[in-house]
């Protein structure tokens, strides 16, 4: 086979590597999102059952002051859970843990606090696969394959985004 098209055929099974890579980072993506929905759906559930919202729980620093008012063999910081608030973490509520088909009945506390956990890793999972799927299109815009849709230089510019604090 001729040299030049050895080449060429080795960038073109290069750049499909790289856009199905690029395709399967996209489907976690979207799969990682469902979980994150039914997860966001659950700890809405819990909080309408304690009858709190992510703002209704006072923060320590007020729980602080209304105690200083009071007698002073309480302790100064009273640890309120967002979710809990004054509903009772002891009682026990269904929950079915992630990635299996077991329902167990585990306090209210605990299950709110899973979901939370499960959450912060989906969200943390989920920027991983937004950055790996920039990167990807980045190197397929490299090589000309997205040439069509995007230039090089606007792609390049979107990957060089960053979120800075003003």
């Amino acid at each position: 086979m001729d040299p030049g098209m050895n080449k060429l055929h080795k960038i073109l099974v290069e750049t499909e590597t790289e856009a199905e890579e690029l395709l399967l980072a996209r489907h976690q993506m979207v799969e990682n999102d469902k979980v994150r929905n039914a997860n966001r759906e659950a700890l809405t559930a819990l909080r309408k059952r304690a009858k709190t919202t992510k703002s209704s729980i006072s923060s320590p620093f007020e729980a602080i002051m209304r105690d200083m008012e009071g007698s002073s063999s309480r302790p100064l910081v009273k640890e309120v859970c967002p979710t809990c608030g004054n509903h009772d973490p002891k009682e026990n509520t269904w929950m079915m843990f992630p990635g299996s088909d077991i329902f167990v009945r585990v306090p209210f506390h605990a299950a709110h606090s899973v979901l939370d956990k499960d959450q912060e890793r989906l969200d943390y999972e989920m920027k991983k696969l937004q950055s790996y799927v920039k990167e990807k299109s980045f190197i397929i815009s490299e090589k000309g394959a997205l040439a069509d849709r995007v230039s090089p230089g606007i792609v390049r510019s979107m990957v060089a985004l960053a979120d800075r604090p003003q």
